[in-house]
C-alpha cells in the first residue's frame, strides 16, 4: 500500500515510515508537523530521530525546523547529549532567514528546548530566562511549545522553593494542553502538580494525580513513567506498604536507567531504595547501595544530589553506631534535620532543639508543609530526650493532626522506640476520635498489640488496619468504579483486585461494597 493510502486512511505513523523509506523528505516532515502522529510515544520518537539522524547535514541546513525537531526528539528519547549542538545548527541555518512569524516561532521553540535543558541541569534562573524568551517569541497558536515553556517555569519555581507559584503554573499548563489536544505536557504538568500535592502532605490526592498521569501515558502505549512511579513509591512507603513501594521504585529505576547518564533520575531512585533497605533492617545492604550511588554522583558531577545521598548515609551510619562518621558528614552539607539527629545520638538534646527551631520557622515562612511536619516530629523526639514530656506531647498532638489526613505512618515509626513510647503515653489521652484511631494504627505498625476500642465503635479484637493498596482500592470503590475499572486504573489483574476486595471486607467485617463504604467512613478511613 502507498504512503498516500495510509495518510488518507488516518494511519499517519505508517505513512511516515513509508515516506521516510522512500526519502520523501517533504511529506515526512509534513506528517511529523501535522499534529496527528503520537509524538509522545517513545517508539514514534525513536523512529523520527533515527530518520533525522540519517539525513545529510546539507538537507537539515535548508530545513532548520528539522534540526529543532531532532533536538526535541533527542530530549523526548531521554537523552541530552547533542541537543545544544543541534540547536546551534538550527540557529546557524536561520541566519539569513526572513524575520517573519515562522522564524520568530522557531526561535521561541529553541528557547523552550533550552529551558528544558537548563531545568535538567538544575539551573532555575537560566530556565526562567529561556522560558520567558520562548513565551515572548512563540506564535500564540503554538500551544505545544507554549505549554512546554510554562511547564518549565513551574518546575523552576518548584526548584526555587516557591511552591504556590509552581502550582499556579502547572494548573495553567494543564489547561493549555487540554485545549491544544496534545497530551505529552499535560502529563508533565499533572505529574508536577502531584509533586506539589505530595509536598503539601496531601498523599491521597497526590497518589490519585500520579495514577492519572500513568493512565494518560499508558493510553498511548507502555508508560514511560519514572517520575510518577517514584512518587507513588514514596507515598506507599509513607503508608507502610513497603512491598508496593519497592515495586514502584524498581519500575522507576528501570525506566530511569534508560535515560542518558547526564540525567540524574536514577540517583533519586537508588537513594530511595537504599532507605527502603534501611526500613527493613538491612543496614549493610543500604550502606553498600549508597556507597555505589555516591560514586556515580561524583563521577557524573551531580553535585545537586549529594545532600540527598548524604542524608541517607547519615541515617545508615547512625544505625551502624558510627556517630563520629555521621557527625563529619553533616559538617559537609547543610542538613538541619540530619544535624539534629546526630546531636541527639551524641546525647545533646538542647543543641538538637536549637538546630531544629530555626529550620522549622523557615519551613513555616516558606509554606513547606512536608519539611515543617518532619521538623515537628523530630522536635517531639528531642523534647522527649530532654525530659520535657508535656511539650513533647503537645507538639506531637499537633503533628498527628497534620499527618492524619494523609495517612502518614513511616514518618512516625522510623523514629523508633522514643516515638513508640510517646504514642503509648498519648493513646488514652484527650483528642478527637480520628486522632485516637490514628494513634492506634501507628502503634499497630510498631507491633504493639494493645487494641483501641472506643465505645462508639464495635471492633473485633483482631481488627487489622488496611494496607496502603487496600486503602487505595477502597477509595476507588467509593467512587463507584467496577473491579475491572479498578484493575485498569491500578494496572492489576482482575483476580488480584477481587482478592484485595475480600481482604478489605474481612478486615472491615462487612459483606458488601455499600457496607464497606459505610464502615470505612465510620472508622474515619475516608
Amino acid at each position: 500500500m502507498s504512503t498516500v493510502w495510509y495518510e488518507a486512511n488516518g494511519l499517519e505513523t505508517e505513512a511516515f515510515h513509508h515516506a521516510a523509506a522512500a526519502n520523501d523528505i517533504e511529506r515526512a516532515e509534513r506528517l511529523i508537523e501535522g499534529g496527528r502522529m503520537p509524538l509522545h510515544s517513545l517508539g514514534v520518537v525513536t523512529a523520527i530521530l533515527d530518520w533525522l539522524d540519517s539525513l545529510p547535514k546539507t538537507v537539515l541546513d535548508v530545513r532548520p525546523r528539522l534540526w529543532v525537531r531532532s533536538a526535541t526528539s533527542t530530549l523526548m528519547a531521554g537523552r541530552t547529549t547533542g541537543v545544544e549542538e543541534k540547536l546551534q545548527a538550527a540557529e546557524k541555518a536561520m541566519q539569513n532567514a526572513d524575520p517573519d512569524d515562522k522564524t520568530r516561532d522557531l526561535i521561541g521553540q529553541i528557547a523552550a528546548i533550552r529551558a528544558t535543558l537548563a531545568l535538567l541541569r538544575y539551573q532555575p534562573e537560566e530556565t526562567i530566562v529561556q522560558a520567558r524568551r520562548a513565551l515572548e517569541t512563540l506564535h500564540a497558536d503554538n500551544l505545544p511549545f507554549r505549554s512546554r515553556a510554562i511547564w518549565t517555569l513551574g518546575f523552576a519555581h518548584q526548584l526555587q522553593g516557591d511552591r504556590a507559584a509552581a502550582r499556579q503554573v502547572y494548573t495553567e499548563a494543564i489547561s493549555i494542553r487540554q485545549a491544544s489536544g496534545n497530551i505529552y505536557l499535560t502529563i508533565l504538568a499533572t505529574t508536577g502538580l502531584g509533586q506539589i500535592q505530595e509536598s503539601e502532605n496531601q498523599l491521597c490526592q497526590a497518589a490519585e494525580t500520579y495514577q492519572r498521569s500513568v493512565q494518560l501515558l499508558s493510553d498511548q502505549g507502555p508508560p514511560n513513567a519514572s517520575e510518577e512511579f517514584l512518587g507513588l513509591a514514596r507515598i506507599y512507603y509513607e503508608w507502610n506498604d513497603l512491598d508496593t513501594a519497592e515495586q514502584y521504585a524498581q519500575q522507576s529505576l528501570q525506566l530511569a536507567r534508560q535515560y542518558d547518564r547526564a540525567v540524574d533520575r536514577f540517583v533519586i531512585c537508588e537513594v530511595f531504595l537504599a532507605r527502603l533497605k534501611l526500613a527493613r533492617g538491612d543496614v549493610a545492604e543500604a550502606a553498600a547501595m549508597l556507597a555505589e550511588t555516591e560514586q556515580s554522583v561524583r563521577q557524573s558531577n551531580f553535585v545537586q544530589r549529594m545532600p540527598e545521598v548524604a542524608a541517607a548515609q547519615v541515617l545508615t551510619l547512625l544505625r551502624q553506631g558510627d556517630v563520629a562518621a555521621a557527625a563529619r558528614l553533616v559538617q559537609t552539607h547543610d542538613l538541619p534535620i540530619s544535624r539534629a539527629r546526630v546531636l541527639l545520638a551524641q546525647g545533646d538534646a538542647v543543641k538538637a532543639l536549637a538546630a531544629l527551631e530555626p529550620w522549622r520557622r523557615q519551613t513555616e515562612e516558606k509554606g513547606w508543609q512536608d519539611e515543617r511536619l518532619k521538623a515537628m516530629v523530630l522536635q517531639t523526639v528531642a523534647l522527649h530526650a530532654h525530659g520535657d514530656e508535656d511539650k513533647a506531647a503537645q507538639l506531637l498532638a499537633e503533628a498527628l493532626a497534620l499527618a492524619e489526613p494523609g495517612g502518614f505512618i513511616r514518618l512516625f515509626i522510623d523514629e523508633g522506640p522514643p516515638m513508640a513510647e510517646l504514642l503509648t503515653r498519648m493513646k488514652d489521652e484527650g483528642g478527637t476520635l480520628r486522632v485516637k484511631e490514628y494513634i492506634h494504627k501507628l502503634l499497630a505498625a510498631f507491633g504493639h498489640q494493645e487494641e483501641f476500642h472506643p465505645s462508639s465503635l464495635i471492633l473485633h479484637p483482631s481488627f487489622e488496619p488496611l494496607s496502603g493498596r487496600e486503602l487505595e482500592i477502597l477509595v476507588l470503590i467509593t467512587r463507584g468504579l467496577s473491579n475491572r475499572e479498578i484493575g485498569e486504573r491500578l494496572f492489576l489483574a482482575l483476580d488480584t483486585v477481587k482478592g484485595h476486595n475480600r481482604r478489605i471486607f474481612d478486615k472491615l467485617q462487612v459483606q458488601s461494597r455499600t457496607e464497606a463504604i459505610a464502615r470505612a467512613r465510620e472508622l474515619g478511613l475516608l
